[in-house]
């Protein structure tokens, strides 16, 4: 069963960086597409990042491009979100996601495209 833990949230400024980790546990990682998606209270999880079980193949949602960057480390089975240029409207917890299902080299976008969730990490920029 795949596991997720994030880690690497906490509060910073705004123009601050902060760089997420999630480590992935249960599954032969270079098999999975994973994605980052955040969540205000009041509002559904959207979106932030995702990458392709390769690496090759990397979506962001329009309100972080340029900003944030998503990337893996298959050997380490980790995925990382490094954020810069972060903005009040950053503030979020921030969701690790997995896809276990069959899956083509692709960066799935959708939160019904994935199947593991980690506990999520707060991510807090002040102004």
């Amino acid at each position: 069963q795949v596991q997720l833990v994030e880690s690497g949230g906490g509060l910073v400024q705004a123009g601050g960086s902060l760089r997420l980790s999630c480590a992935f546990s249960g599954g032969t990682f270079s098999r999975h597409p994973m994605g980052w998606f955040r969540q205000v209270p009041g509002k559904e999880r959207e979106f932030v990042a995702g990458i392709s079980w390769s690496g090759g193949v990397t979506s962001s949602a329009n309100s972080v491009k340029g900003r944030f960057t998503i990337s893996r480390d298959n050997a380490a089975n980790t995925v990382i979100l490094q954020m810069n240029s972060l903005k009040p409207e950053d503030t979020a917890v921030y969701y690790c996601a997995a896809r276990a299902r069959p899956s083509a080299s692709y960066a799935y976008t959708r939160r019904d495209e994935y199947d593991a969730w980690g506990q999520g990490t707060q991510v807090t920029v002040s102004s």
